[in-house]
C-alpha cells in the first residue's frame, strides 16, 4: 500500500489566507470607536457606558479562546470558525434591535465576542502546522494581520452606515455580511495530515538552523504543564500590561481625536492605526524570526511606553497621526509575538488550549485599558491619567522580558537562555 499523498503546498497558503480573511471580519472589534462615537454623539451614552459592550467583548473573546482552544485540538478548525460566523452575525444583528445599553452590551459584548473567541482561536495553529518550525512568526504574523487590517475598510464602512442608515442598521448590515464571510471562509480550514507530512518552507537559513532545531526538538506542554512554568505567568503579564494600552487608544480614539484635536474624522486615524496594527504583526513576526522573541518584544514595548507617556501632547492631526500609526505598530506587534512564542516555549501538539490560556491576558487588559480611559474622560475631560498609567504598565513589561527565556526540561523548567 502506498503512503498517501503529501498535500501541495497551495492548500497550505489556502489555509494561511483563509485564517486571514477571517480575521478580516472579525477585526470589527477594532472599529469599535466608530460606534462608541455615535452612541455617545446621537445616543447620549456616557463615555464610560460607551466602552461596555467593547470591553465585555473582550473579556468574552479572551474567555472563549480557552474553550475553542480546547475544541479545536479535538474537532479541528473547520467547525469552530463555522460556529464563530454564526455567532458573529447573529450578535450584531441582536444589537441592531434595540438603542439600549443592556441590548448592545448582549448583542455585541456578549455574543459578538464569544464569535471572536472562537473564530480567532482556529485560524493560526491551523496556518502554522502546515509549515516549518522556523516560519511560525511570518506564518503567525500574515493570519493575525487580518484582524488588524479590518479597520481600513470597516471604520470608513460603519461611518458611512451609521450616518445614512443609523446606529442600529449598521449593526444589521455589518451582521449579515460578516455572518456570510466567515462561515464561507472557515470551510477552508484545516489541519494538515497526521501522518508521513513534511511542512512547508524547506530547511532554516544556516545562521538560524541551531534555534529551529531547538524548538523543533522542544517537548510538547499539556496545559497543566504549561501553567506549571513560571514562564507562562511572564508571558501572561507582559501580553495584559503592554495590550492594556493599545486597547485603550483603539476603544477611544475617534473620540480622544474630538477632544484633543477638535477633529470629527477620527474613523479616518482608526483605519489608519489599522493599517499599522496589520504592519507590526508581519513585521514583528518577521524580525522575531531573526533577532528573537523576548528581544522584540522588549523593542516594542518600550517603543509603545514612549508613545503614551507622549500621548497628550497630540492635539494636531499630524501628531494624532503619528500616535496613531505608533499606537498601531506596537500593538499589532503583539498579535503575532505571543502566540510564536507560546508555540515556541510550550510546542504545538497543545496550540490552541495553550494560547487560549496565555491569550486570557488579552481580555484582563480589556478591563484596565478602555474602562481607564473611559472614568479618565468622565472626570476630568480627558485622557491625560490613563495614558501615565498605561505607559508605567510598559515599562514593567518591558523589565519582565529581561527575564523570560524559553523554559527547559518539564521537570525542572526555569529559565534558561534561548535565542527563540
Amino acid at each position: 500500500m502506498s503512503p498517501p499523498q503529501q498535500p501541495g503546498v497551495g492548500r497550505a497558503w489556502a489555509v494561511t489566507f483563509a485564517g486571514t480573511g477571517i480575521n478580516l471580519a472579525l477585526g470589527v472589534l477594532y472599529s469599535w470607536s466608530v460606534f462608541a462615537k455615535a452612541l455617545v454623539d446621537q445616543l447620549h451614552w456616557s463615555k464610560t457606558a460607551s466602552q461596555l459592550p467593547y470591553t465585555l467583548a473582550c473579556v468574552v473573546f479572551a474567555i472563549c479562546m480557552i474553550i475553542a482552544g480546547r475544541w479545536l485540538d479535538r474537532a479541528g478548525p473547520r467547525i469552530v470558525a463555522t460556529v464563530g460566523g454564526i455567532l458573529a452575525g447573529s450578535g450584531m444583528i441582536l444589537a441592531s434591535l434595540s438603542t439600549s445599553v443592556t441590548t448592545i452590551t448582549i448583542g455585541f459584548g456578549l455574543i459578538v465576542g464569544a464569535a471572536m473567541g472562537f473564530g480567532y482561536a482556529a485560524p493560526t495553529p491551523a496556518a502554522v502546522k502546515w509549515f516549518q518550525p522556523h516560519k511560525k512568526g511570518q506564518i503567525s504574523g500574515l493570519v493575525v494581520a487580518g484582524f488588524g487590517l479590518a479597520s481600513v475598510y470597516i471604520a470608513p464602512m460603519t461611518n458611512y452606515l451609521i450616518k445614512t442608515y443609523g446606529v442600529q442598521r449598521a449593526f444589521f448590515i455589518e451582521g449579515i455580511f460578516f455572518l456570510t464571510v466567515i462561515v464561507l471562509l472557515a470551510q477552508l480550514l484545516s489541519f494538515p495530515p497526521q501522518e508521513n507530512f513534511v511542512p512547508f518552507g524547506g530547511p532554516p537559513p544556516e545562521k538560524r538552523a541551531a534555534a529551529a532545531t531547538a524548538v523543533a526538538n522542544r517537548p510538547d506542554y499539556s496545559p497543566a504543564e504549561m501553567v506549571r512554568t513560571p514562564q507562562f505567568y511572564l508571558l501572561w503579564l507582559m501580553f495584559c500590561f503592554a495590550a492594556s494600552a493599545g486597547l485603550l487608544i483603539i476603544g477611544h480614539l475617534a473620540k480622544i481625536s474630538q477632544i484633543q484635536g477638535g477633529i470629527n474624522w477620527g474613523f479616518m486615524l482608526v483605519a489608519v492605526l489599522a493599517i499599522a496594527n496589520a504592519g507590526g504583526r508581519i513585521i514583528a513576526g518577521w524580525v522575531s524570526d531573526r533577532i528573537g522573541r523576548t528581544s522584540t518584544m522588549l523593542i516594542v514595548f518600550s517603543l509603545q511606553a514612549l508613545n503614551m507617556f507622549m500621548f497628550s501632547h497630540y492635539k494636531t492631526p499630524l501628531t494624532l497621526l503619528l500616535g496613531s500609526v505608533l499606537t498601531g505598530l506596537a500593538y499589532g506587534s503583539l498579535l503575532s509575538l505571543f502566540p510564536s512564542t507560546t508555540f515556541d516555549f510550550f510546542g504545538l501538539k497543545h496550540a490552541g488550549l495553550n494560547y487560549g490560556l496565555v491569550f486570557s491576558a488579552w481580555g484582563a487588559a480589556a478591563l484596565i485599558g478602555p474602562i481607564i480611559g473611559g472614568r479618565a474622560a468622565d472626570l476630568t475631560g480627558g485622557y491625560q491619567a490613563s495614558y501615565i498609567i498605561s505607559g508605567v504598565l510598559l515599562l514593567i513589561a518591558a523589565a519582565l522580558s529581561f527575564i523570560t527565556k524559553a523554559p527547559g526540561d518539564k521537570k525542572n523548567a526555569v529559565p534558561v537562555q534561548s535565542s527563540t
